[in-house]
């Protein structure tokens, strides 16, 4: 490889300029030559055999052998967001190019959403803000004696939080929840009770879980053996009062159970993806008072896509000094992976 390889962007044209901050242009185009033209709809153009690194993003175009074979000098993909595996066909791992994804960059904000809807569930914020905003009430002695018996649990002191699966976000969460006084549960077919135990929790099954959460959050990958994996079984059985989070894929939820457990109304939920994206606007999700839906706000957004676009130029930075670079992705991951 040369000193200054050539790199293309295989995104939308305008997402470069959302994805790097101007010092991490800056320092990008100091370890590569930069393709002019984004490569955003697809390979089909003849300047591109000397191009080493294909950096990708939200929108790039698939990657299998018809495109390698214009792509005959390619050595890394760079992709600046999570998942690859809807774009990248395997081929790439069987010709040996390095492949890595800012997905632990992208954990991060959702991690800190999920940590901040823990601790606003857990002081039953959306509850009280709801009540307050139906009652339009205009005196009250006390905020317990507004609050009233349905908030004698509001606060997070000893409050039992349960996290679905120790992903790569489910472990930042898990971290977060560290200096906080919750009894924190973990539920991942994977790790051991050792495992769980130093990541701040105890091991357990799901079942008592969910009977035992005051707060649960799910973090698993959308696969074929965690598709359908909370039941509506698993809600009904969440103590009164509690809150069920979902910051990872609807298709690990059973939608239509959860509508009917929140309709019961002795539960709430916050959701930050749903079955479909957008919802209709006829669909009882948005009239239930005890939902708070947000537009798959929880990943990176605004200033946060600049941690993303870093991530991909410090993982170049690595290939081109022959070092395992950050966020690389195997192809022995692929199986458990979203």
């Amino acid at each position: 490889m040369t000193a200054r390889p050539r790199a293309v962007f295989a995104m939308p044209p305008e997402l470069p300029g959302r994805l790097f901050a101007p010092d991490d242009l800056t320092a990008l185009r100091a370890l590569v030559d930069l393709v002019p033209q984004p490569a955003a709809s697809g390979f089909e153009r003849d300047d591109l055999g000397d191009v080493a690194v294909l950096i990708t993003g939200w929108g790039a175009p698939r990657v299998d052998a018809s495109a390698l074979e214009r792509l005959p000098a390619l050595v890394h993909v760079a992709h600046t967001a999570g998942s690859v595996k809807s774009f990248l066909d395997p081929v790439l791992w069987e010709r040996g190019i390095i492949v890595t994804s800012a997905a632990a960059a992208n954990a991060v904000p959702v991690a800190e959403f999920t940590l901040g809807w823990i601790l606003l569930a857990g002081k039953a914020t959306p509850a009280a803000a709801e009540t307050y905003f139906r009652t339009r009430t205009t005196s009250w002695s006390s905020p317990q004696e507004y609050a009233g018996p349905a908030f004698t649990r509001a606060g997070n002191y000893r409050k039992v939080v349960g996290i679905i699966a120790a992903s790569s976000i489910g472990r930042l969460v898990l971290e977060l929840l560290r200096p906080f006084d919750f009894e924190v549960l973990l539920y991942d077919p994977y790790v051991t009770d050792a495992d769980a135990a130093a990541l701040g929790a105890r091991k357990t099954e799901l079942t008592e879980l969910f009977a035992r959460s005051d707060i649960v959050s799910l973090h698993a990958p959308d696969l074929p053996s965690t598709q359908g994996l909370v039941t509506r079984e698993l809600l009904a059985s969440l103590p009164t009062g509690a809150t069920f989070i979902n910051t990872a894929r609807p298709a690990l939820v059973d939608q239509a159970g959860l509508v009917d457990v929140l309709r019961e109304g002795r539960h709430r939920a916050i959701l930050d993806v749903t079955t479909p994206e957008p919802l209709p606007a006829d669909d009882p999700l948005w009239t239930l008072p005890n939902v708070t839906l947000t537009p798959h706000w929880a990943g990176s957004q605004g200033l946060e896509l600049h941690r993303m676009g870093r991530m991909a130029v410090d993982a170049i930075a690595d290939v081109l000094a022959g070092r395992r670079p950050c966020g690389e992705v195997t192809a022995a991951m692929l199986a458990t992976m979203a």
